[in-house]
Parts: C-alpha cells; structure tokens; sequence
C-alpha cells in the first residue's frame, strides 16, 4: 500500500536566533521564532510523514505546550518521527523552502543529507528547492518562511 503525505510549516523571523533550515545554520540577520528550534523544513516534512501514515501531525506528538521540545533540534524530533513511522518505507521526499532571502541553494546538499540519513534514505530520495514570491506577501516582506513538503510512503 503506497500513501501520500503534505506538511506545510510557517515561522516568522525573530532577531537573536539562528535560522536553522534542514538542521543547518544557514548564515542570516535573523533567525525564526519557534519553541523548537523552528526549522520550518524538518517540520513540514515531519508533518508529511505523520499525514501520510495516518498520524496526525506534529502538533500532537510535540506540543509547544511541553517544555521538553523547548529549543529541540528538530532532527532529534524527525528521529521520533522515524520511530512512530517504522511501519513504513519512505519512497520519496519532495519540498519546498518559500523565503525571499537568504539565498539557500548552496545548503541544499547539506540539507537533504541531513534529512536523508535520519530517514535512512538516500539522499536521491529527498528533493529540496526554494523560490521566492517576489516580495509579496509576508515571505516577500521578509517577515519570516514557510516550507511545504510532499512524502511518498510504502506500507512495509
């Protein structure tokens, strides 16, 4: 049985925090607010995976409300995911990083590493790219990020 998952993500930047974008410091004035570590990436595709296997979301399993995930590293928290998934082979990951700046491409690599090698993937497997919307919009503004992701899951 092949499922599909879609996560989406939003943060808004906040001054004296580092942007962490598939758990890597990417270099920037500002970092996103969040109770986590607010890597918009990891949590929409966190959200895909729970979407796509029947799990709900990230919000049930980490709620903002539980001082544990306070500043969490959002790949410690897509390793819990993995666990809650384990009945399921992660066939394909497809996101979308939404900021006018700063420009990420050359994270990308890092990025999908990262993800892949929390998932067990390979990094194939895992697609990531950016756009902006040309200054419209809060992105556009510059106000913060949104991420969305896609998963393709197989029942094992």
């Amino acid at each position: 049985m092949y499922r599909i998952g879609q996560g989406i993500d939003v943060h808004q930047f906040a001054d004296k925090r580092k942007l962490i974008l598939g758990g890597v410091q990417v270099p920037a004035e500002r970092g996103l607010l969040g109770h986590s570590d607010a890597d918009v990436l990891v949590h929409a595709v966190m959200d895909a995976l729970l979407g796509a296997t029947g799990n709900g979301d990230i919000g049930k399993h980490f709620p903002d409300s539980d001082s544990a995930y306070k500043d969490a590293d959002s790949l410690m928290l897509l390793q819990k995911v993995r666990e809650i998934i384990s009945a399921y082979t992660v066939l394909n990951i497809d996101a979308v990083i939404i900021a006018q700046e700063p420009k990420l491409q050359p994270y990308f690599k890092q990025m999908s590493a990262n993800i892949a090698r929390v998932i067990q993937i390979s990094e194939e497997q895992v697609n990531i790219k950016a756009t902006t919307t040309e200054w419209l919009g809060f992105t556009g503004r510059k106000e913060g990020i949104v991420a969305t992701a896609v998963v393709m899951v197989k029942k094992i």
